[in-house]
């Protein structure tokens, strides 16, 4: 009785334990570089992030002459502005 129950327990657990794909944006930053890598003969080309900008021209200017585009970062929080307080109401009694 207890070889099956260990046996399930033990697939469930490969099951749950997959792989995860680490965060692609760092928050911290407003602007990312998507940076494309060539394949090459073998292929195996790929492409990453680096989210190190506080702004568009400065991606820009380092993007100039590589194979990279900028974007906003869709994980950093903007500045918002403050919720708008309140109108007390007077109580009745």
């Amino acid at each position: 009785m207890r070889l099956p129950i260990l046996t399930l327990t033990a697939i469930a657990t490969l099951f749950v334990a997959a792989d995860a794909s680490a965060q692609t944006y760092d928050p911290r930053y407003p602007v990312c570089m998507h940076v494309y890598t060539p394949g090459g003969f073998g292929g195996g080309g790929g492409d990453y992030f680096d989210c190190s900008f506080t702004s568009l021209p400065q991606c820009r200017a380092t993007a100039s002459g590589r194979s990279a585009s900028c974007d906003l970062n869709p994980y950093y929080a903007f500045d918002q502005p403050p919720p708008r307080p309140r109108k007390r109401q007077k109580q009745q009694y």
